[in-house]
């Protein structure tokens, strides 16, 4: 059984901060707000881009973007990752010489949060994708919609910030936060690509909306399935629909929607003998609290 990898760390001190202020009733009150600050990533000797991050993990989101944009190459060799904390600088350093000018003009804002942008050619890049065959058992799912939403995490402590975690089987393996969703998916295409992980077995799940940028990102990866307790966009689905990605939103309790790549699934758990939601003690997904 594969063990839980990278957990989220919400009594790290230097992810959140301590901000007084009034309540409804005008009462004092303290609460924990999550940290945003500025990380510049380059590839060898270009600035690429400044994203607002909450700080961990600066060299996995350095290799994850670069990867996700299609500026780091699967046959790209690394030879370096340097992340200069007093500069909020990464530098990720290959084998191959790079230039990307042309590429930067043509990028694109998106509906991601913070500073989100996709390339023109992103599409360009799942053209002809196919995406691995894999049984996604419904009890899994369950598990794993159980497990990741009663996990103590940085929104549970502070809220404003949405997570990604890579999955296998029933098994969360690695949870990455932070205040935009695609920094999150980009820290774990960081980590796949420099710890050497397959994706062909694994599933992603995300907090957030099921936007395009999202199943981009996930078929990219090689990551046959994506679930959410969010909701979907349109261009998303139908993206999903055209590589063939199991896409599957709105998890709450016993209750799901699968709207592509359905046959992946595998009807194993009784929904009826699923417990739902505590309402108590629920949830609220980042899509509810924007």
């Amino acid at each position: 059984m594969d063990a839980m990898i990278i957990a989220p760390d919400p009594a790290r001190a230097d992810l959140t901060r301590a901000v007084r202020g009034l309540d409804q009733n005008g009462v004092v009150q303290e609460i924990r707000v999550v940290e945003e600050r500025p990380l510049t990533i380059y590839l060898n000797s270009q600035e690429i881009v400044t994203a607002m991050t909450i700080g961990d993990y600066p060299e996995y989101l350095g290799v994850g973007f670069l990867r996700n944009q299609g500026m780091l190459l699967e046959a790209d060799v690394l030879t370096a990752v340097d992340y200069d904390d007093e500069l909020e600088v990464v530098v990720v350093r290959t084998e191959r010489a790079t230039n990307y000018e042309d590429k930067l003009k043509r990028k694109t804002r998106t509906s991601g949060c913070a500073v989100g942008t996709v390339f023109g050619d992103m599409m360009e890049a799942i053209e002809g994708l196919v995406l691995p065959d894999m049984a996604v058992k419904t009890s899994d799912l369950y598990a794993l919609a159980h497990a990741i939403n009663t996990m103590p995490s940085l929104y549970l402590a502070a809220g404003a910030i949405h997570g990604s975690v890579l999955c296998k089987g029933a098994q969360p393996l690695v949870y990455m936060e932070d205040v935009g969703r695609h920094n999150a998916v980009d820290k774990i295409a960081g980590w796949m690509r420099m710890e050497g992980v397959r994706a062909a077995d694994k599933v992603m799940y995300t907090t957030g909306r099921l936007t395009s940028e999202m199943v981009i990102k996930c078929a990219q990866m090689g990551i046959p399935v994506l679930a959410s307790r969010s909701g979907f966009t349109a261009w998303g689905v139908e993206i999903a629909q055209k590589v063939g990605l199991t896409l599957i939103g709105r998890m709450r309790g016993r209750r799901f929607m699968c709207l592509s790549g359905e046959g992946r699934l595998v009807w194993d758990a009784d929904p009826a003998q699923v417990a739902d939601e505590d309402k108590r003690t629920r949830r609220k997904s980042a899509e509810d609290a924007e």
